[in-house]
Order: structure tokens, then C-alpha cells, then sequence
């Protein structure tokens, strides 16, 4: 175990920031925090860094507590989601300031620096002014900088939040294989669950200053842990049941569930991908509300007759009815998950 946290607490004006949160991040690992804003997880980089203390709990850092450890001297290393690039250096000088810092020869840094930059896609760069470089490229140098004194454990500050979708989607593929090959440990936080799910090989989904979910990211996306972490995931179709054998009776009628499901009173997730479109008079009847285009299908929002939740149901595009029409709908159990 590189990290430790052990019930680490922070409060401000009373009120737990962090509550109380175990977490430990293994050498190599890839760790991504996820949560909406409030949730802590900003509050947790920090307390690792040394920029906030903790009101209780410790910071372990190869099995030593860090408390009274400033933060310069915690070995590790540090990218906000703004970068906080230095204007007034150019794109070396960036680069070489916590080499600089730890005593490093001019002949040290300029190798380091040129193989930093080579590393992170700007080779030749070392001469360019900050402020040319586009959104991407400062968040590069950032990395390249944060990278730079080889620290122990990397983290990451929504490092990708400042960019374009295209541009943060192409970048996260990037950052996942140069940290296989450097075999970096990273705890990375962040608000984007496809940023997490594509950077981490664990992802822990943090709610009111606690950790509600960790696993990897396969296990929190097929199973999440409640109704909360489903619908920060973007899932929609969740409802109150009561699950009895393999049926799950619920205001959107009688649903199939997995066998070996919890039983009694539960919060039952469907798959959009779960929710099948039949003629009229079969199944659930529905009136369509509206239709979102999501590239791969269309996401087809449901209205119930019976003034039950609505639903969302995802098809492809040739198959997927108007706004108005009425449609049956049936449920798939393979996309039925039992929360809790």
C-alpha cells in the first residue's frame, strides 16, 4: 500500500467535508474519486497533498503517518484542474521548477525537461511561450511539470475539466497509457464518470463527504451500490420495489430480476438498454414524450398510462418511435439489477 487514508476527517464550520474515509491506493494503481460537487473528494487531494489539514484520522504515505509532514516534502506531485501554469516562464521553465526546487544541475533539468516533453506529445517545446499554447498543450506541460521530480504518487484535480469533449476524450486515452507504461500511482478526482471509468482501474464514487461505491470500474457500472450511485451514473429507471423469488413487483408492473437477488423492500435499476419497445396493447402501454439523439441510439423518454415513473428506453434509430405515439413495453431481466 503506497496511500492510507484511516478515518480522515475534515470539517468546516461544523459541518464533515470528509467523514470519516478509509482508502487505500496500492503502488501502480490508477485510482479515480468520483462525485458531484460538495461530495469531498477535492477536500481528500488536498488532505493527501498537505494543503488541508485534518480534524481527525491520518494520511499514510508508505506506511508513515504524514501529519505535521509539509507539503513540499511529501513526495508527491500535483495538477489543478486550472494547470496554474507560471506565465512568466516559457514552457521549460515550467517544467523544471520542482527539479529546480530539489536542487537539480541545469544539465539534470534539460534532459529531464526534453524527455518529459518528448513523453507528453510537445517535443521541442521547451522554448515556447504559455501563453500560445492552446488548452490541451498547457494541460500537457502541466503533467509534464507534475511528472517532473518523479513523484511517488501523482494526483490529478479534474485534470481534463477545462477542455472540449473531443479534446478530453482523445487526451484520457493518452494519460491511461503513458501511466501503464511510466507505472505511475494516481488518485485522480473528477465529476465525469467516462473520464473515471476510462482513466482508473478502480473508481470510488464519493457522496456527502463519504465513499458510497469502490470497485472497479466494470463492477460500479454493472452493479452500483444504491439508488444514488445509479443515478450519479446517469441511470434514470430506478423505482421502488419488492422483490420476492425472481420478481420484483413495482409501479411499472411485475419485473424480472436475477436469481440469488436480495429480497424485500429495494430500489430496482433498468437498463434503458432493458426496456423493449412491443406493439400497443402488449405490455406496459406508454405514450413517447420526447427523443434524444446519443450518437450509438436514441434515447427514448416514456410516459406510462397509468401515471407511473418515467421511463427511458434505448433503440436504435430506425427503430425508434415519435414523440406522441403509443407503444407496449416489456422488460429484459439480464438488464434488471437489485440495488443494495
Amino acid at each position: 500500500m503506497l496511500l492510507g487514508l484511516q478515518k480522515a476527517t475534515v470539517r468546516f464550520g461544523g459541518r464533515p467535508v470528509l467523514d470519516g474515509v478509509d482508502l487505500t491506493v496500492a503502488e501502480h494503481e490508477v485510482v479515480c474519486v468520483l462525485g458531484p460537487s460538495g461530495s469531498g473528494k477535492s477536500t481528500l487531494l488536498r488532505a493527501v497533498a498537505g494543503l488541508q489539514l485534518l480534524d481527525s484520522g491520518r494520511v499514510l504515505l508508505d506506511g508513515r503517518d504524514q501529519a505535521g509532514v509539509p507539503a513540499h516534502r511529501r513526495g508527491v506531485g500535483l495538477m489543478f484542474q486550472d494547470h496554474q501554469l507560471f506565465p512568466q516562464r516559457d514552457v521549460g521553465g515550467n517544467v523544471a521548477f520542482g527539479l529546480r526546487m530539489h536542487g537539480a544541475s541545469t544539465a539534470q533539468q534539460q534532459e529531464r525537461v526534453r524527455e518529459l516533453l518528448d513523453l507528453v506529445g510537445l517535443p521541442g517545446a521547451a522554448h515556447r511561450a504559455v501563453a500560445a499554447l492552446s488548452g490541451g498543450e498547457q494541460q500537457r506541460v502541466a503533467l509534464a511539470r507534475a511528472l517532473a521530480p518523479r513523484p511517488r504518487l501523482l494526483m490529478l484535480d479534474e485534470p481534463l475539466g477545462q477542455l472540449d469533449r473531443s479534446l478530453r476524450e482523445r487526451l484520457v486515452v493518452e494519460l491511461r497509457e503513458l501511466f501503464g507504461r511510466l507505472g505511475t500511482t494516481v488518485l485522480a478526482v473528477t465529476h465525469d464518470q467516462g473520464e473515471a471509468f476510462a482513466l482508473a482501474d478502480r473508481v470510488v464514487v464519493m457522496r456527502d463527504g463519504r465513499i458510497a461505491q469502490s470497485g472497479t470500474p466494470l463492477q460500479v457500472w454493472q452493479r452500483p451500490a444504491d439508488a444514488f450511485v445509479a443515478r450519479f451514473l446517469g441511470f434514470d429507471n430506478v423505482i421502488d420495489a419488492t422483490v420476492g423469488g425472481q420478481v420484483a413487483d413495482t409501479a411499472w408492473g411485475k419485473l424480472p430480476v436475477p436469481e440469488g437477488a436480495a429480497q424485500g423492500a429495494r430500489d430496482v435499476l433498468v437498463r434503458p438498454a432493458g426496456v423493449r419497445l412491443v406493439v400497443a396493447d402488449a405490455g406496459l402501454r406508454c405514450t413517447v414524450t420526447a427523443r434524444t439523439f446519443k450518437g450509438t441510439h436514441v434515447a427514448v423518454h416514456l410516459q406510462p398510462a397509468d401515471a407511473a415513473p418515467r421511463l427511458e428506453a434505448a433503440c436504435a434509430l430506425r427503430e425508434a418511435p415519435e414523440v406522441g405515439e403509443t407503444v407496449g413495453v416489456e422488460f429484459d431481466g439480464a438488464d434488471v439489477v437489485v440495488l443494495g
